[in-house]
């Protein structure tokens, strides 16, 4: 099977609110609105010349899918059946907001093959939702992530960190609150303040402090190691680089490599632990998965450099046995 990703932007449309933080066109390069032709013509590419079906699936993401015009929704999903029924892909992936979610529409997703829902949560804070412009409640998430899941559908939710309003202790309670829901997967993205949006001209007043990237890094590896601990898996961390973000970005915690930063602090966090009983030994060999090294070993062997500042010398190497976030240490006496 050959892994790609398939996705289709629908930026703005069936948006009832323009949230504080949120520009489409920036985040997803795209101002064009998606036809049922694009979808064809996507799918069609994709698929050409293959001999066997694709490991992934059909994706409309980037506005809420589930509130644009009933008819137009129909007619995107009409242009993916084919390639669905035939088999090339698992199904469709649709993204919406919590508040577009009932019986009535659940049941025109089932009959187009859509598998899997993503709901942008951002905040289960109603004083957070209200403050960014959400236009939705923390029951609103609770009420529609349990008729997903009642429904059979696999259940994703996205969060956001450092919106206006928000606190640590806020985000803390968020992610509580998403495992509670018991969803298959959680996207995590530290706020952006980018050109267009209303953070962006709050932060130009001084009325907006954003997280620094240090803070949204310590943060975010906190959310997503109790995701791992409670085995739910985080398939985003930090807004995709290229497209336009760079562009239009202003201020607040982006990274290209954010996910790998967080990885390498919560592997740096477990060592500090373990060295606190090393007995007065400075050169270890630390051993987890062979998959995990580079993250151990920190971006640009970043956690390396911090432990060479605290007096300990360290070498990573692999070890089939080890999982994910485990290691072993080794002194060199």
């Amino acid at each position: 099977m050959k892994h790609a990703n398939i996705s289709l932007f629908v930026p703005h449309m069936g948006c009832p609110h323009q949230c504080s933080f949120c520009n489409q066109k920036t985040i997803s390069g795209s101002v064009k609105s998606l036809t049922p032709d694009c979808v064809t013509e996507t799918l069609r590419n994709a698929v050409k010349d293959k001999n066997e079906p694709l490991d992934t699936e059909v994706a409309f993401f980037g506005g809420s899918f589930t509130a644009i015009p009933r008819v137009y929704m129909i007619s995107l999903l009409e242009a993916s059946k084919p390639f669905i029924d035939a088999g090339y892909f698992n199904g469709v992936r649709i993204s919406t907001r919590p508040d577009a979610i009932d019986e009535e529409v659940l049941g025109i997703l089932k009959k187009y093959g859509v598998k899997s829902i993503e709901l942008g949560a951002q905040s289960t804070d109603d004083e957070v939702l209200k403050f960014n412009k959400r236009g939705h409640t923390r029951q609103d998430i609770i009420n529609a992530s349990k008729l997903i899941k009642e429904k059979g559908f696999s259940l994703g939710l996205q969060m956001m960190t450092g919106l206006l309003g928000d606190t640590d202790e806020k985000t803390l309670k968020t992610s509580d609150d998403i495992i509670s829901l018991k969803p298959d997967t959680v996207r995590i993205y530290p706020t952006v303040v980018l050109e267009g949006t209303e953070l962006g001209e709050l932060y130009k007043k001084g009325k907006y402090a954003p997280q620094t990237l240090e803070n949204a890094v310590h943060i975010c590896a906190v959310l997503l190691k109790k995701f791992h601990d409670n085995n739910i898996k985080v398939i985003r961390l930090g807004l995709h680089s290229g497209g336009n973000v760079e562009e239009g970005f202003i201020a607040g915690a982006y990274h290209p490599a954010f996910g790998e930063l967080c990885e390498s602090a919560i592997y740096l966090d477990i060592l500090k632990n373990e060295l606190k009983n090393s007995r007065n030994e400075n050169e270890f060999t630390v051993f987890v998965n062979p998959s995990e090294i580079s993250k151990m070993t920190g971006h640009k062997g970043c956690n390396k450099s911090e432990l060479l500042k605290e007096g300990y010398i360290i070498t990573v190497k692999g070890d089939e046995s080890l999982s994910k976030y485990e290691l072993k240490l080794k002194g060199r006496k």
